[in-house]
This record gives C-alpha cells, structure tokens and sequence, in this order.
C-alpha cells in the first residue's frame, strides 16, 4: 500500500486578484497555507491565457510557499528551463498534446524538480498508466481547462478511484491532485475516492469564512 498523504489545499492564483498577485500569494500564506498552485495557459492547448515565467519568478520572490506549476502547453517541453529558472518545485505536464512525455517528466526529475501529468476531464485514466512510476504528482481535471468557476464533473470520480488503485497495486507513493470545481461538497468526493491534494481557486478567495473552509476541505 502507498503511504497516506495528509490532505493538501493548493489555492490557485488565478482565482486570485491579477492587478496584484503578490497580495494575493501573501493571502494563501496568511492562511497557514503551504502550497500554491499557478496554472499556465498558452491560448492554444487551451482557450484562454494567464501569465509566464517572469511572472511565476516575480511572485518567488515574495514566497516561501511550494510552486506548483501546472503547464496548459502545447509544447511544455520547451518551457521547462524557464519555468525552473523561476523558482518551481513542482511542473505538472499534460498527456495530450504529441511531444515526448516520458523524456520531458525524466528531464524535470534531472534538475531536482517534482514532476507529474496531467489529464483532461475526457481523457481516460489509461493514458497515465505508463507514467505513474515515474510522477511524484498526478493532477485529474474535474473540469475543462481554461476558465475558473466551472462545474464540478462527477463524471470524473471512476478515474479518481482507478489512478487511487493503481498506485496502491504498484505500491507508488505519488500525490493525487484535483482541480476543478472544488468545494466544501466536492472535496470530500474527492478525498474519500483516494485524492490527497485540492486546488481550489474561486472557493478559496471567495470564502465567507476563510479557515472554515480550510480546515472542512483538509479533514474530509
């Protein structure tokens, strides 16, 4: 059996205040935080754009917290260096798109950095399989990239529970990310189906009683 993980929340910064992301980290820190999750899209993989490397080095600066960089590229094997030089200490890459997954999570792991990939809402659990041994992180989207708020998809919850089995059947110790659509209600479908890492982004800044909805997401 993998070990347990404790729960994690990873709040995203891009639910989190453009005009002044630096505020915006200081408030996840602020809450007794340790992770940080920076997603970072292209406008082709998916439909929208956020921020690049300058931007994740600028707010390392400001941080102590753990980057989690998850890279909505079509060609995140040619960003890796910048986003290392930046300051992370976690890239999490997508499965889809044609460029040499294997080799790119191999060359993340070389410089130091955890690794991980990364699936769509409709790709199935089958298409990590052969990277498991090699990921210190698997993210499931439980929406479809691109824009925050979104619904939760329940659709999603099978390939949580399969990606949870497989890594106690190979006796792997990766942590199981999800995001999408994460809240007080969905967090715990989550977490009781093998999940141990949460990004929320909207539920988190938008929380009416902040440490309240820590602390009920981290004990499901």
């Amino acid at each position: 059996m993998a070990d347990a993980h404790e729960i994690l929340l990873a709040p995203s910064i891009l639910a989190g205040d453009h005009a002044d992301l630096k505020s915006s980290i200081q408030e996840i820190a602020n809450a007794g935080l340790k992770w940080v999750h920076l997603d970072i899209m292209d406008g082709h993989f998916v439909p929208n754009l956020s921020f690049g490397p300058q931007t994740v080095k600028a707010l390392r600066a400001y941080s102590d917290l753990f980057f989690d960089v998850h890279l909505m590229l079509d060609n995140p094997d040619k960003y890796i260096d910048a986003f290392l030089d930046a300051g992370s200490e976690q890239i999490t890459i997508h499965v889809e798109p044609n460029y040499p997954v294997a080799e790119t999570l191999a060359y993340i792991k070389s410089k130091g950095c955890k690794c991980g990939v990364v699936l769509n809402p409709d790709t199935p659990a089958e298409d990590a399989k052969p990277f498991l041994k090699d990921c210190d992180m698997v993210l499931l989207m439980t929406v479809q990239p691109g824009f925050g708020g979104q619904s939760f998809r329940e659709d999603v919850l099978p390939k949580i529970e399969q990606i949870s089995k497989w890594r106690d059947e190979m006796g792997l110790n990766f942590r199981l990310e999800i995001d999408g659509g994460v809240d007080l209600k969905t967090a715990g479908l989550c977490t009781e189906r093998g999940a141990d890492t949460l990004v929320a982004g909207t539920a988190f800044f938008k929380a009416a009683d902040r440490a309240e909805f820590i602390n009920t997401v981290c004990k499901q």
